[in-house]
């Protein structure tokens, strides 16, 4: 640190200069912040509105308690046809061939597990998406302001079960509905979309 009165060389510590004893102020370090551009400040905005308007309710897919089932079941399956075949056709079919058609088995649950997983519902602050497909993707949005009914229907197997579907009636031209079908929980999730229905017509 240099004094300003005789120039000379001082620790950083310094109160006072070792040469000619005058005090030594020290200066603050003043960092000028480049401000935004025009085009940043759009962007940052655009950023935050839309981060604030598509905030995410909840995101659920169909249940997966048959599926799980569907394993059980196809497990129990290929055990009875691993024990029948070794019991009763041992001289025809060998057990690998056995164990091979038992495991083939899993493929039927598997594929719906997979198909399942590629359909999901998401609620948004604004609307309700409904994403499915396999190979091709759809995605159909249902604006809040439109839909003008909710419903949960449930089957005797499915309310054993705690599932259900949830039917929404919106004011489409052609007056669809639109179903999420085999949901857990599906009360809870229709007390939250008529809370937000309620919030926007606030």
């Amino acid at each position: 640190m240099y004094c300003e009165k005789c120039g000379a060389d001082n620790s950083e510590t310094a109160a006072f200069c070792r040469k000619c004893g005058a005090a030594i102020a020290e200066e603050e370090t003043r960092v000028a912040a480049r401000p935004p551009t025009e085009n940043e400040q759009r962007m940052t905005e655009n950023a935050a509105e839309s981060g604030e308007s598509e905030k995410e309710i909840f995101t659920i897919s169909p249940t997966l308690k048959f599926v799980k089932a569907g394993y059980i079941g196809a497990a129990v399956a290929a055990l009875m046809l691993v024990a029948l075949t070794s019991a009763l056709l041992s001289n025809y079919v060998s057990p690998w061939l056995a164990v091979l058609l038992g495991l083939l088995l899993f493929l039927v649950p598997a594929f719906y597990h997979i198909r399942q997983k590629f359909v999901r519902y998401t609620l948004t602050e604004s609307k309700l998406e409904i994403d499915s497909g396999f190979v091709s993707r759809t995605t159909r949005n249902v604006p809040i302001r439109r839909i003008q009914d909710v419903t949960v229907s449930a089957t005797p197997w499915q309310r054993l079960l705690g599932i259900g579907d949830l039917v929404i009636d919106n004011a489409s031209d052609d007056g669809g509905k639109t179903v999420l079908k085999n949901i857990d929980a599906p009360k809870s999730h229709a007390d939250e979309l008529l809370e937000q229905m309620r919030r926007l017509e606030r």
